[in-house]
Order: C-alpha cells, then sequence, then structure tokens
C-alpha cells in the first residue's frame, strides 16, 4: 500500500523529488475555484458567503448568540475542559517565555535609534472542525503580543457547534465567533471583517486560500496544512510505536504526507504488515488509507549521510527521531517545524498539551520558515531621532552615497539640514 524508494538505487533522488513536488504541485488544481469564491465574496460580501456557507455545509446562522455558546459549553464533559486548562496553562506558560524586547540605541552623537514591537491591531484565527488544541495554539500568542481584536472562524461540525472549541474561546477571552469555514470563512476575514491578519490551518484549499489573498491582508509566515510526519527509526525501535505515529497523522487528512526512514529491512516488512492490521482500530481509517495510498512512503536508507541529506530534503512539518542515537543528527537536521526526540517523545502529544505550537511549516516550508511564534504578531518599526551635530556627521557620507546612486533629490533633502543655525 505504502510506496518504497530504495537508497541502493541512483536515481533515489529524483524518486524523491517527484513523489515530494507531487503533492507540492497539487495544490495548485485549487486554484479557480478558490479564486472565483475570494473574488465573489470580495465583491457582493456577505450576501456571497452566505450562499457559499448554505451551499458547502447547510449553514443559514453564521453568529452564534451568547445562549447558543453556553448551551454548548454545558453538554461539554468536564474531563475535556480540564484537560483544556491543562493546555492552556502549558502553552501560555511556553509562549510567555518568547516575549520580546525592544532595542535603544544612543551613539556619541546623541543620535537616538529605536526598534519597537508593535501588535497587530486584529486578527481572525481559522480554526477546522472541533480542534480546541488548535485555536489554543493560535490564539493564545496572539493574547500575549497584545493584538486588540481577535476574531474566531470555526464551522459546525454536521450542523452544530462546537463546545470544545467555544469553551477555549471562552477561556481565552475571544467576544467576536463566526460560524464558517472553508475557503468562504478565509474571504470574509479578509473581506467583510477585514481583519489585518489571517492565521490558522487548514486544507487544501484553506491554504490556497490563504496564499491569494495574501497582499490585501497578511497571513503566517509558513505554508499550515495538510499537516506532514517522518519518522526516523532503526533495529532498536518499537514498531507499534512507528506504526501509531504514522497512523496518527494520516488520519487528519487525504492530503497529509508521512514517510518512515530507516536502515532496517526487518522493521520495514514488520511496518506494511502491522499498519494494515492497526488502520482497521482507526474511526477515521479510510481517511488514513488514502493519505497512506497518495502520500505515505517508506524510505530504505544506507548511510547517515543519507538520513541526514533525505531528511533536509523534505523539510518535515514533524520529525520524530525515535532511534537510539539520536545526538549524532540534532546538529545536522536545519529544515524541519519540529524536532521530538526520542522514544518519550510522540509527535502526537504536541498537538495538545507540550507547550511548544503545532502550527507548523509543511510542503517544504519548514526550509525558510518557523512555526507560530509572538513575533507572527508583531510589526517592527524604527525610530529614528538625529541630533544637530549626528545629522551633520552622517549626513556628509550619506550625501556622497546619494550622489553615486545619481538620487540627487536625496541629497539635497539631507543638506538642507546640515549647517543650519
Amino acid at each position: 500500500m505504502i510506496k518504497l524508494i530504495s537508497c541502493k538505487k541512483k536515481n533515489y533522488k529524483k524518486k524523491l523529488k517527484t513523489f515530494l513536488e507531487k503533492r507540492r504541485l497539487g495544490r495548485v488544481k485549487s486554484n479557480l475555484i478558490v479564486s472565483k469564491i475570494l473574488n465573489d465574496i470580495k465583491k457582493n460580501k456577505i450576501k456571497a458567503l452566505l450562499k457559499y456557507e448554505k451551499r458547502f455545509s447547510k449553514n443559514k446562522n453564521l453568529i452564534p448568540t451568547k445562549k447558543e455558546i453556553n448551551n454548548a459549553i454545558k453538554l461539554l464533559d468536564p474531563k475535556i475542559k480540564k484537560a483544556i486548562d491543562f493546555a492552556y496553562n502549558r502553552i501560555l506558560k511556553f509562549h510567555y517565555n518568547q516575549k520580546v524586547k525592544d532595542i535603544l540605541y544612543i551613539d556619541k552623537f546623541n543620535n537616538k535609534l529605536e526598534y519597537k514591537h508593535v501588535p497587530i491591531q486584529s486578527v481572525g484565527i481559522y480554526v477546522p472542525a472541533n480542534l480546541p488544541s488548535t485555536l489554543l495554539m493560535n490564539a493564545i500568542p496572539a493574547k500575549i503580543s497584545g493584538v486588540k481584536r481577535v476574531i474566531l472562524a470555526n464551522p459546525k461540525l454536521n450542523g452544530k457547534l462546537n463546545p470544545a472549541v467555544l469553551y477555549a474561546a471562552k477561556k481565552i477571552g475571544i467576544k467576536e465567533i463566526y460560524s464558517m469555514g472553508g475557503v468562504q470563512a478565509i474571504g470574509s476575514l479578509a473581506y467583510i471583517h477585514k481583519v489585518n491578519k489571517i492565521i490558522g490551518p487548514g486544507n487544501i484549499y484553506v491554504s490556497q486560500a490563504k496564499r491569494e489573498i495574501f497582499g490585501d491582508v497578511g497571513v503566517e509566515s509558513m505554508i499550515a496544512g495538510p499537516s506532514e510526519i517522518t519518522v526516523l527509526a532503526d533495529s532498536k525501535t518499537d514498531l507499534n510505536e512507528v506504526i501509531t505515529s504514522i497512523i496518527g497523522q494520516a488520519e487528519h487528512d487525504v492530503n497529509s504526507q508521512c514517510i518512515l526512514v530507516t536502515k532496517d529491512k526487518n522493521l520495514i516488512k514488520n511496518f506494511n504488515k502491522g499498519i494494515i492490521k492497526n488502520l482497521q482500530k482507526l474511526p477515521r481509517k479510510n481517511i488514513a488509507i488514502k493519505s497512506l495510498k497518495n502520500n505515505g512512503l517508506v524510505i530504505e536508507v544506507h548511510s547517515e549521510k543519507q538520513i541526514v541529506e533525505i531528511i533536509n530534503e523534505i523539510a518535515p512539518e514533524h520529525l520524530e527521531l525515535n532511534v537510539e542515537n539520536y545526538r549524532k543528527y540534532l546538529n545536522k537536521i536545519y529544515n524541519a517545524g519540529s524536532i521530538c526526540i526520542g522514544k518519550y517523545s510522540p509527535m502526537a502529544a504536541t498537538d495538545y498539551n507540550v507547550g511548544t505550537n503545532h502550527v507548523l511549516p509543511t510542503h517544504g516550508s519548514a526550509k525558510f520558515s518557523s512555526g507560530l511564534n509572538l513575533y507572527e504578531f508583531y510589526k517592527k518599526i524604527s525610530y529614528i531621532k538625529l541630533s544637530k551635530k549626528g545629522v551633520e556627521k552622517i549626513g556628509k557620507y550619506a550625501t556622497h552615497l546619494a550622489e553615486y546612486e545619481e538620487l540627487k533629490g536625496h541629497a539635497l533633502s539631507i543638506k538642507s539640514r546640515i549647517n543650519k543655525e
């Protein structure tokens, strides 16, 4: 069921590149329908939004009342409330430690230079389905950063509000909540609610929508979703740990990417047998099976060099180093959204309450971007106040460069401030 690439063959790099590009390029197919929906909402606003909500979700009510929210929360199992409380506290503590510091520099001429972190004023958070953990991961950093207006877009599940998401929203203090999903939700946040930035993971259509609205509003500095995992295992790795990590990611989405990298032939043989058996236990087995058929891969490697090169090329969202001597890889692997180290660090735990953020770069974007953090919610503004002596000293050399670059107006602007009484 799962494809195999052997690094014994000379063309293994080409095969891996083809495998990765097929999934990455697959997102382009959604362009036309995504563009159509976004343009319609941009032009026709709420009328278009309601049209697509009725068509795709059979939803006629976009704004749940306080009574509806409170009634939904009352239905939530107390143990889920406690689990959300526990996760909230850990995520809050870890992200609070990311708080940024402004910079103040004063030189010998009394020129004052400052670099300040200014919170973005409004953020729209997209939370797919009944995923309170995703709301916690996105909204807590926004609140710590000082974002004044936070809007939640969360589609109904089978026509019903999501009590766990609503409980998390209430705990965080989110006041604006809308029952909407998919591309139309992204369009609404951008063109109806006019937020400054949109964050939150989603399926291939949501991800494409965020790419298209970028420029009209901001989005995360990464491609978030569909999800991915790469597991590095050896002859001493527990087979069940490998299988459960892989199927745990495959059940997310039919477009999820799950890759096993190992030298051990016996592990590969037993993995293929065991995964079919374990899939039968999943309520979402049909999604997981399709995911593994389309985007599942086993890579048989033959050297540490190949392991490092391959993982850095994949640049996975999640990487599990479930091998005995994981330390030798830590300083060599530099492309990954998060790295779970050792047998007691399952990726699934990081999705909920470890404290690190689970909104991470996918589709190879871990080569140039990072997971969600406090910096996503700040603008960095430079403040410059030059003294009379300072502009005279700096201006002399600045005018030389301006004239060299044939920007006479720049030079005149600087000279107009020099030698003034």
